[in-house]
């Protein structure tokens, strides 16, 4: 222990990078798609941080850097190099530390490496030598390989999808660090990856059986013995051995938590092949006719294919060129909104036009052209949001909502902002998975299209070669595999 925590007051740091990354998606993230923050802005994250909240009782929070991205395809090498650099630059200026709080997603890719979070934790490791205990709270869509949880000292994740419980995962991982910190000693760690690579949308904690799945995660960290308890579901759209589900249960009581960890990774596994979509799903043709038919409004569809929270490109413009040939959604008295597909060139060309004139243009596919290249569109500017870089295009009664950057609509607010009104509109079509709070508590009724893009919801057709085998789906009638937790 170091002579900090010896003392009573602890110093611990604050660093990540966080993206969702797919390996499919043409997409390339680079420096401008992160939100990098240091310092003040840092610390400010976290509310659970604020001056007199009980983490901060004796604890001195270091902010050193994060870096968040919407999700997207892969970063570029020298990017994630000069994100990591400067979080190690700062960790050697950061004077003693007793522990690190690297607060990461768990699924990014880099072009050509493999398990870059695990490269990532392996380089503070070496910075702040082995007594600093490194603690993180990940998303349940992340991936914990072999690697990365043996150069961890504590891990969780998420337990809800989606993420409504995002921040309190954050904190729990904080507080179990300050705790072990307080009370000396790293908890053991029972781990087992279970052989199963299934996408969000038939993994949502809303419906059986992930529902009852992880409703044990729960039930397993109340347990004398155990620290905490946490499953990854893995990230369906990369293409590394490390994609695929995992069980962490931690504590200091090695049977406890070995039997633990095998509970719910056998649980995963006998519901492999009882996973379903959250809500049912077709092409898209199949399911703007049941929307049209439908009296249910507002009617959510979501463009899952290029769904950007994904990591998809979000300028596929393959269901927009769909939207605009149907004379039921652009000719007719129905509302129809589509949000959203990025093009900076068309957003400033109507930004410059303003509200109220006409604008022909070519837009998206310009990053995902494979699907459908670029779509002419003619439509009148309807509203601009500056701030966010959006603007809303209509097409009769087709409101197009066109974007500087990849940005998903999840929220009503966002909507507002330029002018439309989900919840008095027809159809809502958004680039998305599974719906978000809001938009789940403001649809009437909703489906999932099965449309193409980067995070196509159609796994075995994407290519993956690099995953371990054999795994389900990819292997439907693959043996049992061998559950046995491993004690790190």
């Amino acid at each position: 222990m170091s002579s900090s925590a010896e003392s009573g007051r602890l110093r611990i740091g604050i660093a990540g990078i966080a993206i969702e990354s797919s390996t499919f998606s043409p997409h390339r993230t680079r420096l401008d798609d992160f939100h990098v923050t240091r310092g003040d802005e840092l610390l400010g994250r976290y509310d659970f941080l604020a001056p007199g909240k009980p983490l901060t009782e004796g604890v001195e929070w270091v902010p050193l850097l994060h870096a968040r991205a919407v999700p997207g395809g892969p970063v570029v090498p020298e990017v994630y190099d000069e994100l990591a650099a400067e979080i190690y630059e700062r960790l050697g200026q950061a004077g003693q530390l007793d522990g690190v709080f690297v607060d990461m997603h768990g699924a990014m890719s880099v072009i050509g490496r493999t398990d870059i979070e695990a490269d990532l934790v392996a380089g503070i490791r070496r910075i702040v030598g082995p007594d600093v205990l490194l603690s993180t709270g990940m998303d349940l869509h992340g991936n914990m390989s072999r690697e990365l949880i043996g150069l961890l000292d504590l891990a969780t994740c998420y337990r809800k999808a989606p993420h409504t419980d995002a921040w309190d995962t954050k904190e729990r991982a904080a507080r179990n660090l300050v705790a072990r910190l307080r009370s000396g000693g790293r908890p053991l760690k029972a781990w087992v990856q279970v052989p199963v690579l299934l996408p969000g949308e038939k993994t949502s904690t809303r419906i059986e059986p992930a529902k009852s799945i992880y409703a044990q995660v729960d039930e397993v960290e109340a347990m004398d013995g155990v620290l905490d308890a946490a499953i990854w579901v893995g990230y369906a759209w990369a293409d590394e051995p490390r994609c695929q589900a995992a069980v962490v249960v931690m504590g200091d009581d090695e049977q406890v938590i070995t039997a633990q960890a095998k509970r719910l990774a056998d649980a995963y596994w006998d519901a492999h092949d009882k996973f379903e979509f959250v809500a049912p799903t077709g092409t898209l043709a199949e399911c703007l006719d049941q929307a049209l038919a439908s009296t249910a409004r507002p009617f959510y569809i979501s463009d899952s294919g290029d769904n950007p929270t994904a990591g998809g490109a979000g300028d596929t413009s393959w269901t927009l060129d769909k939207l605009l040939r149907m004379p039921a959604i652009t000719e007719s008295e129905l509302t129809t909104i589509y949000a959203a597909i990025v093009d900076p060139e068309v957003t400033t060309g109507a930004m410059e036009a303003g509200v109220g004139a006409t604008v022909s243009v070519e837009v998206g596919g310009k990053i995902d052209s494979e699907p459908c290249g670029p779509v002419a569109l003619t439509g009148r500017v309807t509203g601009i949001d500056s701030a966010a870089g959006a603007v809303a295009l209509a097409v009769g009664g087709l409101h197009v909502i066109v974007t500087m950057r990849r940005k998903p609509y999840h929220i009503e607010s966002d909507f507002a902002a330029l002018g439309l009104a989900p919840r008095d509109a027809d159809l809502v079509i958004v680039k998305i998975g599974y719906l978000e709070p809001e938009l789940y508590a403001m649809a009437a009724d909703w489906l999932l299209a099965l449309t193409p893009g980067g995070v196509n919801q159609d796994l075995l057709s994407l290519g993956h070669h690099g995953i371990e085998r054999p795994m389900f789906p990819f292997d439907p009638d693959m043996p049992d595999p061998d559950l046995t937790p491993e004690i790190i």
